[in-house]
């Protein structure tokens, strides 16, 4: 996909020197699908380098990779909090986990659907939002053609690159239309190539 990508992204013309100066398209997947919501959930409204640590904490709680659902579920509350989770991301983190070990929630599912359906059935779970619901398009499935115009480092980064005051989300989706069908992509770079942003992929 990437040398497409790329070659259909360098046609515009202020995106093409991010791309020269970020060299090849790498974005890490996350093979583990709960791990990815987990993730997306710690790093919502938090800086790269707390979320970082936060998930660093969480994971060395539980002494395999990282924990199954179930595993979650019987960690008490207190324990959870002393790896810097506030009350509200616990809660949410285990609500996502009794989704999914009663089988409402089906990652395998999520595979075979488009993008809006994906989102829909994320969304349902308390603590998910439409971007956490991105974020793992992108980073658990790989979808080529997503843009979370709800993303602040992507804000950001339109910003400084088009010479905006303060882009509208509409703002944001109408400059990426040239970038169709690689939005991810683009956004990908301009998380890489603005200094402060990327931290997730």
């Amino acid at each position: 996909m990437s040398d497409g990508a790329i070659a259909h992204l360098r046609t515009d013309r202020r995106l093409r020197p991010v791309i020269d100066r970020v060299g090849a398209f790498r974005m890490r997947r996350v093979r583990n699908r709960y791990e990815c919501l987990v993730g997306a959930i710690i790093n919502q409204q938090l800086s790269g380098s707390a979320a970082r640590s936060i998930q660093s904490r969480f994971r060395s709680t539980y002494a395999r990779r990282f924990p199954l659902p179930a595993d979650v579920i019987a960690t008490r509350n207190p324990v959870l909090r002393r790896t810097g989770l506030s009350s509200m991301k616990i809660s949410y983190i285990k609500g996502l986990s009794r989704e999914l070990e009663s089988g409402r929630l089906r990652l395998d599912a999520l595979t075979k659907m488009d993008d809006e359906s994906v989102i829909d059935s994320l969304v349902s779970v308390r603590g998910i939002g439409r971007w956490t619901a991105e974020m793992y398009l992108m980073f658990a499935l790989g979808r080529p053609d997503v843009l979370p115009v709800g993303d602040l480092g992507l804000r950001t980064g339109v910003q400084k690159l088009y010479s905006l005051r303060s882009p509208s989300p509409d703002k944001i989706r109408r400059i990426a239309e040239k970038w169709r069908p690689y939005r991810s992509v683009a956004t990908w770079y301009i998380w890489r190539g603005m200094q402060g942003f990327g931290e997730i992929g």
